[in-house]
């Protein structure tokens, strides 16, 4: 592995985002990394979807992106202290796309990632997002074992 001197955390959601951005900071302030966290709002029933005749989905999907963009703040602002320079990303999209995006504009050298036995309803919405980054993204990867949500 090449000097560790950009790092990434993918912020999925907010149970699972502390220990993960927890582990980013400690990280990040270990070998004097810039600490980049993303967080990434797909939404499967959107125009890129499937267009199923939900009500209001638009207006839901957007709340949904401003209670992230709040989490997500939170979560960093508890986190990082001390004086750690933390840039926030937030991208709508497809996961997989929107991850590999970002590390390439950012130049990571390591994501990290929270890695859970996906559920049926998130492999059906997501598709096997932690086999997909293993294999297409070009930089170190550190996953994170999560346990499943019921």
């Amino acid at each position: 592995m090449n000097d560790i001197r950009r790092i990434m955390v993918v912020a999925t959601d907010i149970k699972h985002s502390r220990e993960t951005v927890h582990s980013g900071v400690s990280l990040a302030r270990k070998y004097d990394a810039e600490l980049v966290v993303l967080h990434v709002e797909h939404d499967p029933f959107g125009v890129d979807g499937w267009n199923l005749p939900f009500l209001s989905v638009d207006e839901e999907y957007k709340a949904l992106l401003k209670e992230a963009k709040k989490n997500l703040e939170k979560v960093i602002q508890v986190e990082s202290g001390s004086g750690l320079q933390v840039k926030e990303v937030i991208r709508e999209g497809e996961p997989i796309g929107a991850i590999r995006k970002v590390v390439e504009e950012e130049k990571i050298d390591l994501l990290i990632f929270p890695a859970h036995e996906e559920s049926r309803l998130e492999h059906f919405l997501f598709g096997r997002i932690n086999e997909a980054i293993i294999r297409r993204l070009p930089c170190s990867i550190l996953l994170l074992k999560q346990e499943a949500d019921a």
